[in-house]
Parts: C-alpha cells; sequence; structure tokens
C-alpha cells in the first residue's frame, strides 16, 4: 500500500525516478545501520546528486522516529558516498565514490500540537514555492494511509504560507553559513 501511494505522490510530484528501498514501514529504528547506509549510499554513487536533502535527527515537525533514523542513514550516507574507503566493494564499473555538494535537513517554523517536543534546526534557507503549494498538498494527499493527518497537515502548511524552510548542515566548500533562496546556490557541476 505505501508504495502504491509514493508511486501516486511521484506522478503528482512529477518525480520521474523515485526508489522504495525495502525496510519495513515504522521499524527503521530495529534496522543493521551499516546495511542501511551501503544502500543508501550505492544509490547516492549511482544518482550522483549535487544537494541531498534529508529529515534532521529531530525527526521533523512530527518527530517520527522513521524520519530521525532516515536522517542518521541519509547523512552517513551524504558522508560516506565519497570516500573509497567506505563500501569497496560497490566500486566498479559505472560505480564509483560521488561526493555531493550539500546536505540540507527540512526544518520548519512550527511543531504539530500533542506530539513529544522537539528541538528544530534554524533556517539557513528559505524557498518560496508559490502555487506549487497545492501540488504539495495534493501529494501528501495520495498517502491515502495517512489520512487522519491531512487536515492537521494542511491546516500547518498553509499556516506556513509558500515557503519551504531548509537547513544547511554540510557542504564541500567550508566557510560561514549565509542566508539562501536557492538549494543550488554555488554548486559546481564538477566538484
Amino acid at each position: 500500500m505505501r508504495r502504491k501511494e509514493f508511486a501516486a505522490a511521484c506522478e503528482i510530484l512529477k518525480v520521474s525516478h523515485g526508489i522504495v528501498l525495502d525496510y519495513p514501514d515504522g521499524q527503521l529504528h530495529r534496522q543493521d545501520l551499516y546495511k542501511v547506509v551501503c544502500d543508501l549510499t550505492l544509490q547516492v554513487r549511482r544518482f550522483r546528486p549535487h544537494v541531498v536533502l534529508s529529515f534532521g535527527p529531530d525527526g521533523s515537525v512530527t518527530g517520527h522516529t522513521d524520519h530521525s533514523m532516515a536522517s542518521v542513514f541519509a547523512t552517513l550516507a551524504f558522508h560516506w558516498a565519497g570516500r573509497s574507503n567506505r563500501y569497496p566493494d560497490q566500486i566498479a564499473g559505472d560505480i564509483t565514490p560521488h561526493r555531493p555538494q550539500k546536505l540540507y535537513y527540512g526544518t520548519a517554523s512550527f511543531a504539530l500540537p500533542d506530539r513529544p517536543p522537539i528541538t528544530l534546526p534554524p533556517a539557513t534557507a528559505i524557498i518560496e514555492i508559490g502555487d506549487y503549494l497545492e501540488t504539495k498538498i495534493a501529494a501528501f494527499k495520495a498517502h491515502t494511509s495517512q489520512s487522519p493527518l491531512w487536515p492537521l497537515f494542511e491546516s500547518h502548511v498553509r499556516q506556513r504560507g509558500r515557503q519551504e524552510l531548509f537547513h544547511l548542515v554540510a557542504r564541500v566548500i567550508p566557510g560561514l553559513i549565509e542566508q539562501e533562496t536557492d538549494l543550488f546556490a554555488g554548486i559546481k557541476d564538477h566538484f
């Protein structure tokens, strides 16, 4: 069911290539960290992104354990994908180390009510999404298993307005953080 929901959301968002790894929903905290990071590292090496987006270890506005663990896994894959001494058995043919240039955690200016307390990272990038807010809501509603959360989700994203907030966690070019309005600012074609 969750795979079908994901595929429906990808269609709404016009995602051309979505991948679902084979891990149980609600049980990421019980998975072998090294194996999950290995799977994600392979995907990073195959896809070769310039920017990686993830939840933060706080679990985002829901504080969900799977969101927290996804952050841990994605953060390690971000750092390890560029190192030839991490999962060297993957490196062959077209699969070579790849170092993404930036890692961001999604963040927000609110937390959901009646949830355990969370501490969200400060926004370092504010992205104007304009009319894509409606597309975002439609994609979330494609997850029919989450229908009890629809009103809560929709009311909070509408209150936030037409902005997405992100926190720059790591980048290959060191330096002080500046407020951004483009997640690809400073990205080079080849690093």
